[in-house]
């Protein structure tokens, strides 16, 4: 059996500040080791249960965050950025399941660290729902047929993922107090829990079901800024709602992921274009 992880880390246990999660914040060496040890509990959990094979996939931010040489050897690791499936890159039909570990909840609404993807997204939409990364990630599960079978994270993001995804394990490692402070289990107690549920989810994998492909595809990004807005309306066949809401319908869920990336990097470079404006003004 072969097993897909995505690991992020704004859902680790024991982070909870935007120091911890930024490369160069004094709290983002220690974040690195809680980052490689959940994900060291999920490998461990998934071959317990049976995997033959399974790949990691670091998914936050530059995606080279894992400490490879402390990370067990029995699997194999995606890093680096950018990669065309982003959080999804290297999962295909030949996973039996996903694994989503250190997730969090949607841009816009409660839960530490909450986003969907960047910064400069104030919402994301498909359709007429707020969605998570899980969510836009598990569709791209869903193309291939994998279902996902473990999310770990804080409290919204679990109760999200038991509401959308169809059998799923959940392994809630902390709770939400505000955007940057949690109520979080012990590192160690957190890595117990992950281990068990990801070989429960693993043992299970043979009675999940993928997420269901939605009629049509239809993303919606609110911005930060309107520049952003302005350079993501460019795209083919995106419409610019208002000021700051661009949407675009896309065929499948690579083309949702492709606009993804793109306005990721329009959001960037408009704020990256904004501020020695704002620094010049002041």
């Amino acid at each position: 059996m072969d097993v897909y992880i995505s690991i992020d880390m704004e859902g680790v246990a024991g982070i909870a500040t935007l120091d911890q999660i930024w490369r160069g914040g004094s709290g983002y060496p220690r974040a690195q080791h809680l980052m490689t040890g959940e994900a060291n509990a999920a490998i461990e959990g998934a071959f317990a249960a049976g995997a033959e094979r399974v790949l990691i996939n670091d998914s936050h931010g530059t995606m080279d965050n894992l400490i490879a040489e402390d990370l067990d050897p029995r699997a194999r690791m995606i890093l680096g950025t950018p990669k065309a499936q982003c959080m999804a890159h290297g999962l295909g039909p030949q996973h039996a399941v996903a694994l989503f570990v250190g997730y969090h909840a949607a841009a816009g609404k409660p839960g530490v660290l909450s986003h969907t993807f960047s910064g400069n997204f104030t919402s994301v939409k498909l359709g007429d729902r707020h969605v998570t990364e899980a969510e836009v990630i598990a569709l791209l599960a869903a193309q291939h047929g994998v279902p996902i079978g473990l999310v770990t994270g804080d409290n919204h993001v679990c109760s999200v993922a038991e509401g959308v995804f169809p059998g799923v394990v959940t392994a809630q490692v902390k709770s939400a107090e505000g955007w940057t402070a949690a109520d979080t289990m012990h590192p160690s107690l957190a890595r117990d829990l992950i281990r068990e549920k990801a070989a429960l989810a693993v043992r299970n994998a043979s009675g999940l079901q993928a997420l269901p492909m939605p009629d049509e595809l239809v993303l919606e990004v609110g911005f930060q800024l309107p520049l952003a807005a302005e350079f993501a309306a460019a795209v083919p066949g995106a419409e610019r709602l208002d000021l700051l809401t661009v949407r675009c319908a896309a065929p499948d869920p690579n083309v949702v992921m492709d606009l993804i990336n793109l306005w990721y990097t329009v959001g960037a470079h408009a704020a990256a274009t904004h501020l020695p404006n704002v620094a010049a003004k002041r």
